[in-house]
């Protein structure tokens, strides 16, 4: 992985296309690493998580290639990779298994590695599912939670101010009621990425969060029934 971390950085500093078109070797180099190393993932995540059927490279990776049709941010490439790992693919619309490493610094969530599990910008009506099945959960969704990996932690960025209508304020799950993006996750450093046996080790990781994605994904599967 370091020899994509490497390339990353160096786009992250000269992001634009006469520096990126002169270092195509590189960046093809670069993309076949991680690729391959993607589908090593894929394919130790599917020992573990039945779920998880055959999918190609393209069905679980993303173009470097920014949209910038509406971002004030006119930078051409994106200066991260990332691998997502969920049932039917990434256009499937069901939630899973993340991990990115990233080549620029900064607050944003491109600009870190990252491992995650969940979903973000879930539909309003999914979020509601998944809140009454909390509820209904009987204290299991907490118990899920305290068996992942004591490195993930809950992504409470755009969580909601206050407890929703029709939700108890006074419940041991209230917090858990006022997410909208249900996503755990962990922001390793570099030594996390470029150490020996990193899919091992994010297999692992993934193993212990199955639970949680089990839980999210259905609740996705159930509003889909219901809009049929």
């Amino acid at each position: 992985m370091e020899q994509v971390l490497d390339f990353l950085r160096e786009l992250s500093c000269n992001n634009e296309r006469t520096w990126f078109n002169a270092h195509k070797d590189r960046y093809k180099e670069a993309h076949d690493r991680f690729c391959a190393f993607a589908l090593e993932l894929l394919e130790s995540v599917r020992r573990f998580d039945s779920a998880i059927g055959p999918l190609t490279i393209k069905d679980i990776t993303y173009r470097i290639y920014r949209d910038i049709r509406f971002s004030s941010d006119k930078s051409p490439y994106k200066t991260h990779m990332g691998v997502i790992i969920c049932p039917g693919g990434k256009k499937s619309g069901y939630s899973g298994y993340y991990f990115q490493v990233s080549g620029a610094q900064g607050e944003s969530w491109t600009g870190s590695h990252m491992v995650a599990v969940g979903s973000y910008m879930l539909e309003p009506k999914v979020a509601a599912v998944i809140r009454e099945d909390i509820e209904n959960s009987g204290g299991e969704f907490r118990r899920i939670l305290s068996r992942a990996d004591s490195r993930f932690e809950i992504d409470w960025t755009d969580a909601l101010k206050r407890v929703p209508a029709g939700f108890p304020t006074d419940s041991p799950d209230s917090d858990y009621f006022r997410l909208k993006d249900f996503l755990i996750s962990y922001i390793p450093d570099d030594s996390f990425v470029t150490a020996p046996d990193l899919v091992p080790r994010l297999t692992e990781m993934f193993r212990t969060a199955k639970p949680f994605l089990d839980f999210v994904n259905r609740a996705i599967g159930w509003s889909r029934e219901e809009a049929r």
